[in-house]
């Protein structure tokens, strides 16, 4: 609702505006966390840190999708360890600006006269458009952020 990129098709626009969004709520409410912290499972739901490193991975793969490409092996092996504790802060956050920054500059370049050219997803091949995939990459994105700031919000209230 900034009014930015008004000359950026809609379709396009929301991923890009999502992507900002990401990157502006997951500094601000991680600040003042630390790695143990990111990483705890003590409030019986995913970590902030598997989301901080889940949402790069999703959008890097679907964005391979909307490509019309298939997975690589550095992509799977990627997504077998998003779970993994390890990386603090700084560190995600900065994998996650320069994965989005790098998809982003995909989005921009995309056609709009081919957002309706037909895409499949995964191993299944699971039919959609190159529309509503990328409509699916922003609002898994904001799914995972919104997760991550809630389990921030709870965490820090725990914590004092």
């Amino acid at each position: 609702m900034s009014g930015s990129l008004g000359e950026v098709h809609a379709v396009l626009r929301a991923v890009l505006h999502s992507f900002e969004h990401a990157k502006l709520d997951l500094t601000a409410c991680t600040e003042g966390l630390t790695t143990e912290q990111l990483w705890t499972t003590d409030l019986g739901v995913a970590p902030i840190g598997f989301h901080l490193r889940h949402i790069p991975g999703s959008v890097d793969r679907l964005f391979t999708y909307a490509c019309g490409e298939m997975l690589n092996d550095e992509q799977l092996a990627f997504l077998r360890e998003e779970g993994i504790p390890g990386e603090g802060r700084d560190e995600l956050l900065a994998k996650l600006s320069a994965t989005l920054d790098r998809i982003a500059a995909g989005v921009r370049a995309i056609d709009p006269a081919t957002l309706t050219e037909a895409r499949t997803v995964g191993r299944k091949k699971l039919p959609t458009s190159l529309a509503g995939l990328l409509i699916h990459i922003a609002e898994h994105t904001q799914r995972h952020v919104g997760q991550a700031v809630t389990t921030a919000l709870v965490l820090k209230r725990r914590i004092g």
